[in-house]
Parts: C-alpha cells; structure tokens; sequence
C-alpha cells in the first residue's frame, strides 16, 4: 500500500479542527498527526516556524466566519441580522470565536483603520442607503455595533453554563436602538446647524 503524501492543506486543515474543537493552544505537532493519522516526521516539514502554521489557522478561521456570517444574513434586515449571525457564532462556535477576537491585527494604530479591516468596503455606504442616513454616521453606527457585537459575543462565549441567546439578542437590540437614535439626532442637530449658520452669518454682518 503506497504511503500517504502529507500536504500542507492536510495539516492546515487538521489544525483547523483542532483549534476550532479546543483552541489554538490545541495546536501542536504531535495533535496534527495523530489527527492525519501519521508520524510526527512529515508534520514537522511544515511546521518548523508553529507562529506560520498558526497564522494559516487564523485565516482559514476567518473565511469560515465570512461564510458563516453571509449563510445567516436576513436579506431584509441585514445590519441587525448581522450582529445576531455574530453572536450565534460565538454560542456555535465559541473557539473560532475567541480565535477570530483575539488574533493580533498588524499595522492598527486607529479605529478608522480597524474599521477598514473588519468591514467590507460597500458596507457603510449599503447602510447609509437603507437607513437614509449619511456615509460617515452609517459608518460611526456600525463601528459602534461592531464594538458591542464583539464585546458582548466575547462575554457570550466565555460564561458557563452561559447566559440565553435571547437575552444577549434583547441586549443587542436595545444598544442597536440607542446607537440609532443617537446617530439620527446627531445627524437632525448637524442639519439645523447647518440651516441656522447662514442667517447666523447675515446677522453678524
């Protein structure tokens, strides 16, 4: 019986299941081959730098989550359904959740930059259109959903036995809700500025 060729999509994909099964900390040369059913020996050929190997994981993590995420997407309410699709992931999947929280984020000295990389590029621009609102408040509304989405996901996958979906959707709700209101009236506000700033003008001359 010829012997099994190891490639480097076996072993990423082993550790994969591994991390999304028990963590990342799961993940160790001897783990991988017992999971491909091998020796150590061809195992180490692609994993003399682990760090690498892990950065793989993290991405393989991260395109299961933007299918997971687009799989649960409720086409006529998607900014909220999305924020849900997070959540149901942290309960379904809390490892990959935590894995996709807490990989380091190179080259983020901003919000503005961390907002770039989490959301797409049409996101702010979809919202703005479907809430009637301007880009840059979509864009302010979201980033600040992302926040609480991730925040209360993480509390989410870390409690035991653990706090009800319904309760943490409740949640999300309300701080969707108090997000909006004060996205519109910040933006009603600007708009009276700008109404009053032209008479505020004539006025002073």
């Amino acid at each position: 019986m010829p012997k099994q060729r190891i490639t480097k999509e076996m072993v990423v994909d082993a550790a994969f299941e591994i991390a999304r099964n028990g963590g990342m900390d799961q993940v160790m040369v001897k783990a991988i081959a017992n999971k491909i059913g091998c020796s150590v020996q061809p195992i180490y050929s692609y994993c003399r730098n682990m760090e690498g190997l892990r950065r793989d994981v993290v991405l393989k993590t991260k395109e299961f989550i933007r299918q997971y995420v687009a799989e649960h997407i409720d086409g006529k309410d998607p900014f909220r359904s999305t924020g849900r699709a997070y959540v149901r992931l942290a309960k379904e999947e809390p490892h990959l959740f935590r894995i996709f929280i807490l990989h380091r984020r190179e080259n983020i000295t901003s919000l503005e930059e961390l907002y770039r990389e989490e959301a797409g590029a049409d996101t702010a621009g979809f919202i703005a259109d479907q809430l009637g609102i301007s880009k840059e408040a979509a864009k302010q509304l979201h980033l600040n959903m992302l926040i609480y989405t991730i925040g209360i996901g993480t509390i989410f996958s870390v409690t035991t036995p653990g706090i009800s979906a319904e309760e943490i959707y409740r949640q999300q709700e309300r701080a969707y809700e108090t997000f909006l209101n004060q996205t519109l009236n910040r933006q009603e506000e600007n708009g009276t500025e700008q109404k009053e700033n032209p008479k505020e003008r004539q006025k002073s001359e």
